[in-house]
């Protein structure tokens, strides 16, 4: 099979590809046509991303809006990482991005000191997902989820996926990739 999404709907696997909305990420994401493009603030120089964008600054605004406009006439789903403060939520549904994935570094690090913490910073995210989807949002989220703080965070309300990565990698080395998929699957299913 020749064409990308002909593929994945055959294996029944989503394709999504995240990164900074640079020219260069822009040229790989038109050529592949991932499922599902998340667009992700990035500072140069820093390892990983440590926050959401910021779509009150002109910059951040206009360069995501570019990258909206060359996604969406191929049918993509855009994604656009996003903290926890809502007043930027308004202005991404308005440029047409279909989700948010919410930075949930700030949890996880609370989590990490102790499951009580975790769960106090936790009302933050369910009222940042109850107004995303009031507005028409979908909501993802992502930034060193677990198998121990995902027991609280997959009960967010309206959570259509998360996006794990260096933790999932990590348990992987000592557990094996598929029982730690299968742990990540179990606790993912987690609903009350």
């Amino acid at each position: 099979v020749s064409d990308n999404k002909t593929l994945r709907r055959e294996i029944k696997k989503e394709f999504n590809i995240e990164g900074e909305p640079s020219d260069r990420f822009m040229k790989l994401v038109l050529e592949a046509k991932p499922d599902q493009v998340t667009l992700v603030p990035v500072i140069p120089g820093e390892i990983t991303s440590d926050h959401g964008f910021n779509l009150f600054h002109k910059g951040e605004k206009a360069a995501v809006i570019k990258a909206i406009e060359a996604c969406k006439p191929i049918g993509l789903r855009i994604s656009l990482f996003m903290d926890t403060d809502t007043e930027g939520y308004e202005i991404a549904k308005a440029i047409g991005a279909d989700r948010i994935e919410l930075y949930t570094g700030p949890f996880a690090h609370a989590y990490d000191k102790s499951a009580e913490s975790g769960k106090v910073f936790f009302k933050e995210y369910e009222s940042a997902a109850n107004v995303a989807h009031s507005l028409g949002l979908g909501i993802n989220a992502g930034h060193d989820l677990d198998t121990n703080n995902l027991t609280v965070f997959a009960k967010l309300p309206h959570l259509a996926e998360v996006s794990i990565g260096h933790r999932l990698v990590s348990q992987a080395l000592i557990d094996g990739m598929d029982q730690t998929i299968k742990d990540y699957l179990k606790v993912l299913s987690i609903k009350n």
